[in-house]
């Protein structure tokens, strides 16, 4: 691996923020703020997090992140249900 960008983790957290992005603003504004706005900045801090942890230098350094971008993942997977339930996105 000489990169991040050679991750399949980094490379599937990078499709899932383009999808939200794309869903998202296609939304009519007024559901764009508060829980949308918050689930974009979730989803944009896994692959953040994945590739600022690979560029630390220690094994320590780089393993906190990507306990950061899991939290992140799940904290993610909690907004979409709960925009889904709302019935703001749809399966």
């Amino acid at each position: 691996m000489k990169t991040y960008r050679d991750l399949i983790v980094w490379e599937k957290a990078m499709i899932l923020v383009t999808m939200i992005y794309q869903k998202a603003n296609s939304l009519p504004a007024e559901k764009r703020y508060g829980l949308i706005a918050q689930l974009k900045r979730s989803v944009l801090s896994i692959p953040s997090n994945i590739a600022e942890g690979y560029g630390r230098s220690y094994p320590k350094d780089y393993l906190r992140f990507l306990q950061i971008a899991r939290g992140s993942l799940f904290e993610s997977q909690t907004q979409l249900e709960i925009a889904i339930n709302l019935s703001i996105l749809t399966k």
